[in-house]
């Protein structure tokens, strides 16, 4: 997946566990000129409704990326994201 520099851009991965999405925002970080941070779903409460342990509490993951990423870090981001990608189901650009 490639991401553009100095454009912030949203992945999501349904049903991915809000708790998954954070872990991949700490990764991204450890990058050098990445930032990555978790946007909540916004929800009203329903208290008539039940639990969807499937439904993520999560809309998306927003990545940054500085424009001065080297080819190295813009693979590293890339391993990142493919290794989640494997391990649950593909990102998708919001």
């Amino acid at each position: 997946m490639e991401l553009s520099p100095n454009k912030p851009q949203q992945v999501t991965c349904p049903r991915l566990p809000i708790a998954v999405y954070r872990e991949v925002a700490a990764h991204l970080r450890q990058v050098q000129g990445v930032n990555a941070s978790v946007i909540l779903r916004s929800v009203e409460h329903d208290p008539t409704a039940k639990f969807d342990y499937y439904q993520s509490q999560a809309s998306a993951l927003q990545i940054d990326c500085d424009s001065d990423l080297t080819e190295q870090e813009q693979q590293q981001v890339n391993n990142i994201l493919d290794y989640y990608a494997q391990v649950y189901t593909p990102w998708q650009m919001k």
